[in-house]
């Protein structure tokens, strides 16, 4: 006889996993919304909440899912691909109006708590890009498993690939067509 949980969550999924996603995205929403907070703690003089900031990350994206969707549903019959340009920068008027609307500023208030926010956002990108450089050195640019994963992006992105076993001292040759350049080059890995 099959477990209650078993059945609503095939595959091994309990109602634990459920309960440690929800929390995941809970934490996740929390840290998505620290650069929101200090934007707005910055350009407000210090009236924002991180409840208004949570608030704001968790609307900004519905409202921009919405209007990119809408203009470009309705609008793309009318006005064609120019309908899609048209839903991002009238989506992205709409996200500095939530900032706007939930952090009670103007516009140029929302437009510049959606700057600094970006800004913040990027530079707490690089700090633990740095110290997760540190802590892991083998995933840190420059290493050689971020060398070797570019390059193999660079030939899925770039070249049409065609391996070929070279029976002499026992090395594959890789024969790329390399469509930048029109013509085929010969690679060696020992």
């Amino acid at each position: 006889m099959m477990s209650l949980s078993a059945s609503i969550f095939p595959n091994g999924f309990t109602v634990l996993t459920l309960i440690a996603i929800i929390i995941g995205l809970v934490i996740l929403w929390i840290i998505v919304s620290i650069p929101a907070y200090l934007a707005g703690k910055i350009v407000t003089g210090g009236r924002s909440t991180l409840g208004e900031a949570m608030a704001a990350t968790l609307l900004g994206p519905i409202i921009y899912f919405i209007v990119v969707v809408g203009v470009s549903f309705f609008l793309k019959g009318i006005i064609g691909g120019a309908a899609y340009a048209l839903g991002y920068i009238l989506a992205f008027v709409a996200w500095v109006w939530v900032y706007k609307h939930t952090f009670r500023t103007g516009w140029l208030g929302g437009l510049a708590i959606a700057i600094v926010a970006i800004l913040v956002f990027l530079l707490f990108g690089l700090v633990v890009g740095a110290i997760l450089g540190i802590i892991v050195p083998s995933v840190s640019p420059g290493t050689p498993l971020v060398t070797l994963s570019n390059q193999i992006l660079h030939f899925l992105r770039i070249c049409d690939v065609k391996m070929l076993s070279a029976a002499q001292n026992n090395l594959t040759c890789c024969y790329v067509h390399d469509n930048l350049f029109a013509g085929f080059k010969a690679y060696s890995f020992s």
